[in-house]
């Protein structure tokens, strides 16, 4: 999904680095569409997430590399849509503007106002409120701290190791879900992952499942979004944009990583959901364009 060259990046909205101390191990409490790789290959089968490539991160996921985080001067030239298309920090934060701007405008109608979410856009290990921030856990939202954590370089991590394509909307989904998890927090919905936290029906899953939705449900209206001066932020989807995300939903699938990991899969240890329930729900938000029909806690089943 493009940019529009002359549209006006917000880089005030993201930020170098992260904040102080958290959580040991590394491990997150919220929402994150990456934070399933630690939780499943670490909690679940004990694999060391030291195995992992992670493109530069360091092996001991305690311990925050020095001079790992990424100083704001490093995407301060991240001023129009053709940087975005150019840079993929350029894209996290042409995709933070139009993803907060969607929202804002969306819940105007409502009794909710958006509060705007910053993201910590780093490389190697930063510290978080909930813990240390790492491309080994993968981008999250972080409720302690309310802010979005992302490695750029976790996108390569995505297509090398999980199979997901590198195109922009891929990466661009990425972002979306996990303001998805920002929205929930705002509705006061994201606790309930907690309360359930593991199977193929689990509160953990269809938390994850409604920010799919929610991430797909910008997709169709981001087209529309404008920035500051009116202009577009993106240029309208193509077939191959959604092509892009429905790969890296499928990617993401506990099912598709628990398989890579173990060659066996377990639903009873899900987090997140299975490839297919990840791809269905992203469609169902951007089929229909309307975030009601996120609600992923009213069916029966989120993996019919």
């Amino acid at each position: 999904m493009s940019f529009n060259e002359n549209a006006r990046l917000d880089t005030s909205q993201v930020s170098g680095g992260g904040g102080g101390g958290g959580a040991p191990g590394g491990l997150v409490v919220g929402g994150g569409l990456g934070g399933i790789i630690i939780t499943i290959l670490l909690l679940v089968f004990g694999i060391d997430p030291s195995s992992i490539p992670t493109g530069g991160g360091t092996s001991d996921p305690g311990q925050v590399q020095a001079g790992g985080s990424t100083d704001s001067s490093a995407f301060a030239d991240c001023r129009t849509g053709a940087d975005a298309n150019a840079r993929v920090e350029c894209r996290v934060v042409g995709t933070v503007n139009s993803v907060q701007a969607f929202w804002a405008g969306e819940l105007k109608s409502s009794k909710y106002e958006w509060q705007p979410t910053q993201t910590v856009l780093y490389s190697g290990q930063t510290q978080s409120a909930c813990g240390t921030a790492s491309n080994e856990v993968g981008p999250f939202y972080c409720p302690l701290d309310k802010k979005v954590y992302i490695d750029a370089s976790f996108f390569d991590l995505l297509t090398s190791r999980f199979g997901a394509d590198d195109g922009a909307l891929a990466q661009e989904y990425v972002v979306a879900h996990e303001y998805g998890h920002a929205l929930q927090d705002q509705l006061g919905l994201l606790n309930r992952a907690q309360q359930d936290p593991q199977g193929a029906e689990s509160g953990s899953v269809r938390t994850e499942l409604m920010a799919d939705c929610l991430a797909g449900v910008w997709a169709q209206h981001a087209s529309s979004v404008p920035d500051a001066g009116g202009t577009p932020f993106l240029k309208p989807l193509t077939d191959q944009d959604i092509r892009s995300a429905l790969s890296a939903a499928a990617a993401v699938g506990d099912d598709t990583i628990q398989k890579a990991a173990t060659g066996r899969v377990t639903p009873e240890s899900w987090t997140h959901g299975s490839s297919k329930s990840r791809q269905t729900w992203f469609l169902t938000g951007y089929q229909s364009g309307d975030l009601n029909r996120c609600d992923t806690f009213s069916v029966p089943s989120v993996e019919s």
